[in-house]
């Protein structure tokens, strides 16, 4: 029929029109049918991973930096425990192809009790649940799988959000006809008539006002990016991002009026998006982590928004509409009439400070100091806790990439994530900064990482404990304590070797300037600096926000 090829090559090679390279996921009996067409693939690479949940944090952050993944886990034990990371991605709008392994046709015709089962017969309890975390699902045939495969593929680079196929071992190894030629259907497209209204709209809206431009995360996943940079530069009002969508613009720009978060902004970035005439808002979506507890205070009215598949001015929507067409339909406006820009106040001048270099170190010193060392086109990725909070008010260079996960919030999240970045961008070395608690949750992905010679520089924060749960309630209760590790023996207890990693410590101003040096001039291997700071020693931010959730 096709002369040996499957439907396992067809997945694989649709997988790889869309430049991915590696496959996250664990190996299980019911899926090693297809293992084995991974490990034949000519340009794809099995990457294995501790377990299924690092797998699936792994594969959201390279779909990030590439746009698109795919994660193996064998049926039941697997999926399951990879769901959590796989809500995840739903939730922040990564396109991760979830690929279960599962029992062959005639077992499950036949409602045998199979092992990885509930033992009941029935094989669809798993797939259900899938539904409510992934844009869509497939169960294989022989039959159905060429058109099942293309659909699902097609909502996930669409939507920007995960998918999921169930593949049975039997029908990995079935034989079917090459696909004719790249995957088709997945421009998003817009209607005129909707267009055109909304520009006339717009271009009234936008008249005799004074402009900011707030953009977030949404612009980078419905890849807008390049659209809204051309804006941005077409025009000379003032923008902002939220911490969602940190690094999307050029944080060195003085029209940068900093990271708007509700009652928590500095002054200069609440003033410039809550008091313009007109705010352009371009894939915002607000939350509590992000907002200070919702503390935004912006008229409505006086917004122009743009969304997946949909634009509005003041309470008139219009769609459908690509966020690349709307995005390009102010553009056209901004050119017939320049903006007026709203007022920006003046950045401030940083305070002259006199610090001991030999005290202790203190939070504000440190994210200071790691801001001011990353450089241009680095992924920074900061874990859920004092080193997102630490971090997002700090300006990174151009082209850097930025995650993390306001929106789901799973510790751990961040150091399989690193896996993932590493492997998504590996002409750019990755900063993870991470807090002890947290990096006690994923901790084995270190061993991948040393496996596959990667080399990031990990900053670990070890304030004794969940801090970022001590900001909110309990500051000194048991339930935010951990085991404290010793984190100077980790890397060596992974199997790291003196030929492959380096690990430092700091616990004041002088030797962390000495570690990041360090760090710097050690691009050949991986670097873990363990940072000392108070277990009560919060960020701003994350305190403003820890007052919010009270």
């Amino acid at each position: 029929m096709s002369h040996g090829y499957r439907v396992g090559d067809y997945l694989l090679d649709r997988i790889a029109e869309f430049g991915v390279k590696d496959v996250f996921g664990v190996p299980g009996d019911y899926n090693l049918a297809f293992m084995d067409i991974i490990d034949e693939h000519d340009s794809l690479r099995w990457v294995g991973t501790a377990n299924e949940l690092n797998a699936s944090y792994a594969a959201d952050a390279y779909a990030r930096a590439r746009g698109l993944s795919a994660m193996v886990t064998t049926y039941g034990v697997g999926e399951l425990s990879a769901i959590n990371g796989t809500a995840g991605s739903f939730a922040e709008f990564a396109p991760v192809l979830h690929i279960v392994g599962a029992p062959k046709t005639t077992l499950q015709k036949e409602h045998g009790v199979l092992h990885h089962s509930l033992g009941d017969g029935d094989f669809d309890h798993f797939y259900e649940m899938a539904r409510h975390v992934t844009v869509a699902q497939a169960k294989l045939t022989a039959q159905n799988a060429a058109a099942e495969i293309d659909r699902v593929l097609r909502e996930v680079v669409l939507e920007s959000r995960p998918g999921y196929i169930m593949l049975p071992a039997d029908v990995a190894e079935a034989e079917i006809y090459r696909p004719a030629g790249p995957l088709q259907g997945i421009e998003r497209s817009s209607s005129p008539d909707a267009l055109d209204a909304f520009q006339r709209a717009a271009r009234k809206q936008l008249k005799d006002s004074s402009v900011t431009i707030l953009a977030d995360l949404i612009v980078d996943r419905l890849g807008a990016t390049e659209e809204l940079h051309s804006l941005i530069e077409n025009t000379e009002v003032p923008y902002s991002t939220c911490a969602w969508g940190k690094s999307l613009v050029d944080e060195s720009s003085p029209r940068f009026a900093g990271i708007y978060a509700g009652a928590a902004s500095q002054e200069r970035a609440r003033k410039a998006v809550e008091e313009a005439d007109t705010l352009v808002k371009i894939g915002v979506i607000f939350n509590d982590s992000i907002t200070a507890g919702f503390t935004d205070n912006i008229d409505p009215e006086r917004v122009i928004s743009i969304d997946s598949g949909v634009a509005t001015v003041g309470d008139v929507m219009f769609a459908p509409i690509a966020m690349r067409d709307a995005i390009t339909a102010l553009k056209e406006i901004a050119a017939e009439e320049p903006w007026t820009p709203q007022p920006l106040d003046e950045l401030p001048e940083p305070e002259a400070t006199d610090v001991d270099p030999n005290a202790p170190l203190t939070q504000d010193e440190l994210w200071n100091h790691v801001a001011a060392g990353c450089t241009r086109g680095q992924t920074v990725i900061a874990d859920q806790g004092t080193s997102f909070y630490g971090i997002a008010p700090h300006s990174l260079p151009t082209d850097s990439l930025f995650i993390g996960q306001p929106q789901w919030g799973s510790i751990g999240y961040t150091l399989p994530a690193t896996l993932g970045a590493c492997l998504a961008r590996p002409d750019q070395r990755t900063v993870l900064l991470i807090g002890d608690g947290s990096a006690q949750l994923t901790l084995q992905e270190l061993g991948t990482m040393l496996r596959l010679g990667l080399t990031p520089f990990i900053i670990l924060v070890n304030n004794d404990g969940y801090t970022v749960e001590r900001a909110i309630r309990g500051p000194e209760k048991g339930y935010n304590d951990i085991q404290p590790y010793n984190w100077q023996k980790v890397l060596e207890a992974f199997g790291g070797t003196e030929d492959q990693c380096l690990t430092l410590r700091a616990e004041t101003l002088s030797e962390l300037r000495e570690a990041l040096q360090t760090a710097t001039d050690t691009q050949d291997k991986l670097v873990l600096l363990e940072v000392c700071t108070e277990r009560l020693d919060y960020p701003p931010l994350l305190q403003a926000l820890a007052e919010s959730a009270k």
